[in-house]
């Protein structure tokens, strides 16, 4: 990378945030700017050299000091699905203004015909991007393992997975690799230009197959059953899931069915120089 690049990573104070400021400390990046609503939260950072900012993409105005100075910027995506697409214009706004050349985005598979919820924000930032003339990455990243610990708990307790997926399958992801690769695409900007990549673990299950890895990893007996998209919201909002997130989960189980998360590629490996992890550790470790 060349030596003038600074780096910026936004939200930084979130969990991807924090693991690719951390990613990319540990392979020596000095130059490295960190943006968050809630700074003291990294106060850890600013010790170590990283020039952590104030910035809130509901308030424009903090955006284009935050920004200032960066070449290279990640945008991680906003947690507000259904408001994301005028934070994610304001700071790709920002980014011309201040002239920031490579613009990192966390993106989604699939995202100009899933149905997942979380697509029409992705779809409509991506393409933001496009038009700002800026060069860009978009790693499109797979569901996060970490994620199944929303649902897999209870759904042990009673001894079945439900979900509305059929035979899709999901590339599950751990969150580290998506630091990892977000990282080595803000290093190696100039080699990923103007791509979109898919980042996924190294297998992709179905529901049954998720189902009878768990059984293993834990020596319970536990079954996928496929329901309707209406069965299954109402199992996990009486499983204690928040309406807004079951149905955040059903889009993702329509979009594994219709085929948009099974895709398996090598992409955290050429960004990041190693291997995905595969979910059965990390299922191994957090269930009982």
């Amino acid at each position: 990378m060349n030596t003038n690049e600074r780096l910026l990573v936004t939200g930084a104070s979130g969990h991807l945030g924090q693991l690719v400021v951390e990613a990319l400390l540990q392979v020596g990046q000095t130059n490295l700017i960190a943006t968050t609503r809630q700074p003291e939260k990294l106060t850890h950072f600013a010790s170590r050299g990283v020039k952590v900012r104030a910035a809130d993409f509901n308030q424009p105005e903090s955006l284009v000091s935050a920004f200032a100075g960066a070449t290279r910027l990640l945008l991680i995506s906003t947690m507000d699905v259904g408001s994301r697409i005028p934070q994610h214009k304001t700071a790709i706004a920002a980014a011309q203004e201040v002239g920031v050349q490579h613009i990192i985005y966390t993106s989604a598979p699939n995202p100009d015909h899933s149905p997942s919820l979380v697509a029409p924000d992705h779809a409509a930032t991506e393409q933001l991007i496009r038009e700002s003339g800026l060069t860009y990455t978009f790693l499109r990243n797979n569901l996060y393992a970490e994620n199944l610990f929303y649902t897999l708990p209870t759904a042990l307790k009673a001894g079945v997975l439900l979900g509305c997926a059929g035979d899709g399958k999901t590339a599950y992801v751990h969150r580290s690799d998506c630091a990892a690769a977000a990282a080595g695409a803000l290093l190696q900007a100039e080699k990923f230009a103007n791509v979109a990549l898919d980042i996924s673990g190294p297998i992709a299950y179905t529901h049954s197959e998720l189902a009878e890895l768990v059984a293993k990893v834990t020596g319970k007996n536990f079954v996928y059953r496929d329901v309707s998209p209406e069965e299954l919201q109402s199992a996990l909002v009486e499983g204690g899931l928040p309406d807004p997130f079951a149905q955040l989960f059903v889009g993702f189980d329509r979009a594994m069915q219709q085929g948009d998360l099974a895709a398996v590629t090598d992409a955290v490996q050429q960004l990041s120089g190693h291997s995905p992890q595969d979910i059965t550790e990390l299922l191994r470790g957090g269930l009982h």
